[in-house]
Protein backbone atom coordinates (compact mmCIF):
# COMPACT_ATOMS: atom_id res chain seq x y z
CA UNK A 1 0.00 0.00 0.00
CA UNK A 2 2.87 2.47 0.58
CA UNK A 3 3.92 2.03 -2.58
CA UNK A 4 0.83 3.07 -4.20
CA UNK A 5 0.08 6.13 -2.30
CA UNK A 6 3.63 7.33 -2.79
CA UNK A 7 3.33 7.47 -6.60
CA UNK A 8 -0.20 9.20 -6.27
CA UNK A 9 0.79 11.34 -3.45
CA UNK A 10 4.28 12.31 -6.20
CA UNK A 11 1.80 12.79 -8.87
CA UNK A 12 -0.30 15.44 -6.91
CA UNK A 13 2.23 17.02 -5.43
CA UNK A 14 3.94 17.85 -8.57
CA UNK A 15 1.30 18.19 -10.98
CA UNK A 16 -1.81 20.58 -11.57
CA UNK A 17 -4.89 18.93 -11.14
CA UNK A 18 -5.67 20.57 -14.33
CA UNK A 19 -2.47 18.55 -16.03
CA UNK A 20 -3.28 15.16 -15.46
CA UNK A 21 -4.50 12.86 -18.25
CA UNK A 22 -8.17 12.27 -16.79
CA UNK A 23 -8.59 15.80 -15.97
CA UNK A 24 -12.41 16.48 -16.47
CA UNK A 25 -13.95 20.52 -15.91
CA UNK A 26 -17.07 19.03 -15.63
CA UNK A 27 -17.74 15.18 -15.78
CA UNK A 28 -20.69 15.06 -17.67
CA UNK A 29 -20.90 11.19 -19.04
CA UNK A 30 -20.71 10.13 -14.44
CA UNK A 31 -23.19 13.29 -13.68
CA UNK A 32 -25.69 11.26 -16.22
CA UNK A 33 -25.44 8.06 -14.78
CA UNK A 34 -25.82 9.02 -11.37
CA UNK A 35 -28.96 11.50 -12.05
CA UNK A 36 -30.47 8.48 -13.51
CA UNK A 37 -29.30 5.56 -11.52
CA UNK A 38 -30.08 7.91 -8.19
CA UNK A 39 -32.90 10.29 -8.80
CA UNK A 40 -33.25 11.09 -5.20
CA UNK A 41 -31.49 14.21 -4.17
CA UNK A 42 -31.22 13.10 -1.12
CA UNK A 43 -29.61 9.53 -1.90
CA UNK A 44 -25.83 9.14 -0.20
CA UNK A 45 -23.07 9.25 -2.92
CA UNK A 46 -19.14 8.26 -2.62
CA UNK A 47 -16.98 8.89 -4.87
CA UNK A 48 -14.13 6.23 -5.04
CA UNK A 49 -10.70 7.85 -6.52
CA UNK A 50 -12.11 11.18 -6.42
CA UNK A 51 -9.30 13.20 -4.84
CA UNK A 52 -8.76 16.36 -7.20
CA UNK A 53 -12.01 15.69 -9.20
CA UNK A 54 -14.73 18.31 -9.89
CA UNK A 55 -17.38 15.53 -9.62
CA UNK A 56 -17.83 16.60 -6.31
CA UNK A 57 -18.31 20.51 -7.30
CA UNK A 58 -21.60 20.23 -9.77
CA UNK A 59 -23.23 17.34 -7.32
CA UNK A 60 -22.88 19.82 -4.63
CA UNK A 61 -24.36 21.76 -7.37
CA UNK A 62 -27.28 20.29 -8.17
CA UNK A 63 -28.42 19.76 -4.70
CA UNK A 64 -27.33 16.48 -3.88
CA UNK A 65 -27.08 16.35 0.18
CA UNK A 66 -24.72 13.59 1.34
CA UNK A 67 -21.50 13.29 -0.83
CA UNK A 68 -18.40 11.83 0.53
CA UNK A 69 -14.85 11.96 -1.75
CA UNK A 70 -12.46 8.55 -0.94
CA UNK A 71 -8.79 8.81 -2.45
CA UNK A 72 -5.27 7.43 -1.76
CA UNK A 73 -4.00 10.87 -1.63
CA UNK A 74 -4.12 13.22 1.03
CA UNK A 75 -2.61 16.15 -1.39
CA UNK A 76 -5.15 15.59 -4.04
CA UNK A 77 -8.38 15.52 -1.42
CA UNK A 78 -6.46 18.99 0.08
CA UNK A 79 -6.75 20.57 -3.55
CA UNK A 80 -10.57 19.62 -3.75
CA UNK A 81 -11.28 21.43 -0.23
CA UNK A 82 -9.09 24.47 -1.11
CA UNK A 83 -11.32 24.70 -4.58
CA UNK A 84 -14.18 24.51 -2.67
CA UNK A 85 -13.69 26.94 0.13
CA UNK A 86 -16.53 26.75 2.81
CA UNK A 87 -18.64 24.50 0.92
CA UNK A 88 -15.82 21.12 1.63
CA UNK A 89 -17.57 21.38 5.00
CA UNK A 90 -20.78 20.05 2.95
CA UNK A 91 -18.67 17.00 2.10
CA UNK A 92 -17.43 13.88 3.70
CA UNK A 93 -13.61 13.11 2.84
CA UNK A 94 -11.72 9.99 3.73
CA UNK A 95 -8.03 9.16 2.92
CA UNK A 96 -7.59 5.69 2.69
CA UNK A 97 -6.78 2.57 0.36
CA UNK A 98 -9.94 1.33 -1.10
CA UNK A 99 -8.67 -2.18 -0.88
CA UNK A 100 -8.23 -2.12 2.74
CA UNK A 101 -10.58 0.45 3.95
CA UNK A 102 -13.45 -0.66 6.58
CA UNK A 103 -16.21 1.27 5.90
CA UNK A 104 -18.50 2.15 8.56
CA UNK A 105 -21.57 3.25 6.93
CA UNK A 106 -23.36 2.65 3.53
CA UNK A 107 -24.12 4.23 0.35
CA UNK A 108 -26.57 4.37 -2.15
CA UNK A 109 -24.23 5.14 -5.27
CA UNK A 110 -20.62 4.26 -5.67
CA UNK A 111 -18.86 6.31 -8.27
CA UNK A 112 -15.74 5.33 -9.64
CA UNK A 113 -14.22 6.31 -12.79
CA UNK A 114 -10.65 5.02 -13.07
CA UNK A 115 -9.38 3.08 -9.74
CA UNK A 116 -10.54 -0.28 -10.51
CA UNK A 117 -8.74 -0.48 -14.02
CA UNK A 118 -5.56 0.31 -12.11
CA UNK A 119 -6.18 -3.08 -9.94
CA UNK A 120 -4.36 -5.47 -12.34
CA UNK A 121 -3.86 -8.08 -9.53
CA UNK A 122 -6.57 -10.32 -8.71
CA UNK A 123 -5.82 -9.98 -4.92
CA UNK A 124 -6.59 -6.46 -5.05
CA UNK A 125 -9.55 -6.55 -7.14
CA UNK A 126 -11.23 -9.11 -4.32
CA UNK A 127 -10.55 -6.47 -2.13
CA UNK A 128 -12.04 -4.10 -3.27
CA UNK A 129 -14.88 -5.90 -4.19
CA UNK A 130 -15.29 -6.87 -0.24
CA UNK A 131 -14.87 -2.97 0.27
CA UNK A 132 -17.47 -2.34 -1.87
CA UNK A 133 -20.22 -4.78 -0.55
CA UNK A 134 -19.38 -3.58 2.93
CA UNK A 135 -20.09 0.01 1.68
CA UNK A 136 -22.97 -0.79 -0.21
CA UNK A 137 -25.99 -2.97 0.03
CA UNK A 138 -29.17 -4.02 -2.46
CA UNK A 139 -30.40 -1.53 -4.23
CA UNK A 140 -27.28 0.54 -4.23
CA UNK A 141 -26.22 1.78 -7.70
CA UNK A 142 -22.49 1.08 -8.55
CA UNK A 143 -21.24 3.49 -11.41
CA UNK A 144 -17.82 2.90 -12.73
CA UNK A 145 -15.56 3.30 -15.79
CA UNK A 146 -12.55 1.98 -17.09
CA UNK A 147 -10.46 2.32 -20.39
CA UNK A 148 -12.48 0.45 -22.67
CA UNK A 149 -10.39 -2.82 -24.31
CA UNK A 150 -9.73 -0.36 -27.21
CA UNK A 151 -8.24 2.17 -24.50
CA UNK A 152 -4.52 2.63 -23.43
CA UNK A 153 -2.49 0.17 -21.78
CA UNK A 154 -0.74 2.29 -18.80
CA UNK A 155 -2.02 5.08 -17.10
CA UNK A 156 0.52 7.38 -15.13
CA UNK A 157 3.13 5.10 -15.80
CA UNK A 158 1.23 2.32 -14.25
CA UNK A 159 0.00 -1.14 -16.17
CA UNK A 160 -4.17 -1.01 -16.18
CA UNK A 161 -7.10 -3.74 -16.94
CA UNK A 162 -9.02 -2.95 -19.79
CA UNK A 163 -12.58 -3.64 -19.64
CA UNK A 164 -16.23 -3.66 -21.67
CA UNK A 165 -19.50 -2.95 -19.14
CA UNK A 166 -19.79 -6.37 -19.60
CA UNK A 167 -16.60 -7.94 -18.41
CA UNK A 168 -16.97 -5.15 -15.86
CA UNK A 169 -20.22 -6.76 -15.00
CA UNK A 170 -19.00 -10.11 -14.95
CA UNK A 171 -16.23 -9.83 -12.94
CA UNK A 172 -18.03 -7.89 -10.49
CA UNK A 173 -20.00 -10.88 -10.03
CA UNK A 174 -23.56 -12.64 -10.60
CA UNK A 175 -24.63 -10.40 -7.52
CA UNK A 176 -24.66 -7.13 -9.56
CA UNK A 177 -26.71 -6.59 -12.91
CA UNK A 178 -25.95 -4.44 -15.75
CA UNK A 179 -28.27 -1.74 -15.60
CA UNK A 180 -26.62 0.61 -17.99
CA UNK A 181 -23.61 1.32 -20.06
CA UNK A 182 -21.86 4.29 -21.37
CA UNK A 183 -18.67 4.71 -23.99
CA UNK A 184 -16.63 7.91 -23.69
CA UNK A 185 -13.84 9.45 -25.92
CA UNK A 186 -12.07 11.47 -22.86
CA UNK A 187 -9.57 13.80 -24.74
CA UNK A 188 -7.02 14.57 -22.05
CA UNK A 189 -5.45 17.99 -21.41
CA UNK A 190 -2.17 17.10 -23.97
CA UNK A 191 -5.11 16.21 -26.75
CA UNK A 192 -4.78 12.28 -26.77
CA UNK A 193 -8.25 10.58 -26.88
CA UNK A 194 -8.53 7.86 -24.36
CA UNK A 195 -11.95 5.57 -24.53
CA UNK A 196 -13.42 4.69 -21.57
CA UNK A 197 -16.09 2.47 -21.23
CA UNK A 198 -18.77 2.97 -18.23
CA UNK A 199 -21.04 0.79 -16.28
CA UNK A 200 -24.35 1.19 -14.26
CA UNK A 201 -24.37 -1.46 -12.14
CA UNK A 202 -27.46 -2.25 -9.19
CA UNK A 203 -26.40 -4.45 -6.52
CA UNK A 204 -29.05 -7.59 -5.82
Amino acid sequence: MYERRAHWENVYRTKEETAVSWYQERPERSLDLIRRAAPDEAAPILDVGGGASRLVDALLAEGRSDVTVLDLSEAALARSRARLGPEADRVGWIAADVTRWQPERRWAVWHDRAVFHFLTEKADQDAYLATLRAATEPGSAIVIATFAPEGPERCSGLPVERYSAETLAARFGAEFRLEAQAAERHVTPGGSVQAFAYAVLRRG
